[in-house]
């Protein structure tokens, strides 16, 4: 079989994260408010449950490393995007908030281990120049799969169970191009560099990838209020229909297919800038939801702009990490994505704690507030070490 091109590893990329990311884990808070009234669901077990795809998927993205290479990039590829279907049909098949929690948790791990596996096929078959634009290209198809789920929620408004097994199906299919089409490699039997004190990187790629991962999860911790509470502050606290936050989550989609450009906006911008605009973005967002959460074209706006604050975030965190561990770059992503979903597992309860007891608007308001202290934190802390050593930017 002929190697992948660039553009062909760009596409099952995206595909494979399209399933594992957008919907093996970000669409479950919009079938929130429909399995909260099947399930008998209060608002702080949402956010529990809510966070453990985000917990799940720190401890599977720490393997995914060794994962991707005991089993070679084809398999630990395939390996993610069959979790992803287990945790979908578990979902869907679940009677009960536990085993909802349990397929929420097996789609935690599917996305966890995805990431590494598509880092290191991007280092084997895409040229160096290319591997930024590849990589965020393949980051964006989280959008992608977002952007999916509102067809299904406009064909299933209410009935959520048919909706993922839908996705399980495509995950399925998603397993099978991954084991098709993805590069073959030998398994790694070597222990020599599972170890972190033999990876061939220096003391300020550490630092580097500290201050990066630092600043994630400020952004994961912002970002977990709209994943989980978004869709039900529109309809619990807005009025809006259930099927019109499908429209949301596509513009959410749409929206986040700007993150394709993390490489480029850093690379024009510099690291602090593009990472201040970011969370600038995400904050409106949550701010604008706020103002009437009964406004239809203003709940599409703040979802357009999450969106597209998301993903150039988590696009950022992904290029500008393989930028600064070049030679390790399954692993290179995995600190600042860790990062991220630490954010995210903190962020979701308290998000939930607090619509309980403060309502939606004022959880909002905090959050958005936390997302400007985030921005002004990194754009000093970027922007320092920048001008410390100017060679390396942003490190």
């Amino acid at each position: 079989m002929r190697p992948l091109s660039a553009l062909g590893m760009a596409a099952l990329g995206s595909g494979v994260i399209a399933i594992t990311y957008g919907l093996a884990r970000f669409v479950f808070g919009l079938f929130l408010p429909s399995m909260r009234d099947e399930l008998t669901i209060s608002p702080t077990m949402a956010g529990v449950i809510g966070a453990l795809p985000f917990l799940s998927f720190v401890f599977a993205i720490l393997a995914g490393p060794w994962v991707t290479r005991r089993l070679g990039v084809r398999h630990a590829g395939s390996a993610a995007a069959g979790l992803a279907a287990i945790g979908l049909i578990t979902i869907a098949l679940a009677p009960s908030s536990l085993l909802l929690a349990v397929g929420v948790l097996v789609c935690g791990i599917s996305t966890g281990l995805s990431s590494p596996a598509m880092a290191q096929a991007v280092s084997r078959v895409v040229p160096p120049g290319l591997r930024g634009r590849v990589n965020a290209t393949i980051n964006a198809g989280t959008s992608v799969g977002i952007a999916l789920a509102m067809p299904a929620v406009l064909i299933w408004a209410e009935a959520w169970r048919s909706a993922y097994l839908g996705f399980a199906l495509l995950a399925a299919l998603a397993a099978s191009a991954a084991l098709c089409y993805l590069p073959r490699e030998a398994p790694s039997t070597s222990p020599s560099r599972s170890r972190l004190a033999d990876m061939p990187v220096s003391r300020e790629e550490w630092l580097g990838i500290a201050r990066l991962s630092g600043l994630a999860v400020g952004m994961g911790c912002v970002s977990a209020a709209y994943w989980v509470f978004a869709p039900d502050a529109v309809i619990n606290a807005g009025g809006l229909a259930p099927s019109q936050t499908a429209w949301m989550w596509l513009a959410v989609g749409l929206g986040g297919l700007t993150g394709a450009g993390a490489g480029d906006l850093i690379s024009r911008f510099g690291p602090a800038a593009s990472h201040a605009a970011g969370l600038t973005v995400m904050s409106a967002s949550l701010a604008i939801l706020v103002i009437d959460p009964g406004s239809f074209a203003l709940a599409l706006a703040s979802a357009a702009l999450f969106g597209a604050g998301y993903m150039t975030l988590t696009g950022f965190y992904l290029v500008r990490s393989i930028q600064i561990m070049t030679e390790v770059p399954a692993f290179a992503p995995v600190l600042p994505l860790l990062a991220t979903s630490v954010g995210q597992v903190a962020g979701s309860p308290l998000a939930g704690w607090l619509v309980g007891a403060e309502g939606h608007a004022a959880t909002f308001l905090l959050f958005a507030v936390l997302g400007l202290a985030v921005a002004g934190l990194g754009a000093w802390l970027l922007k320092e070490r920048a001008a410390a050593d100017p060679s390396v930017p942003g490190y």
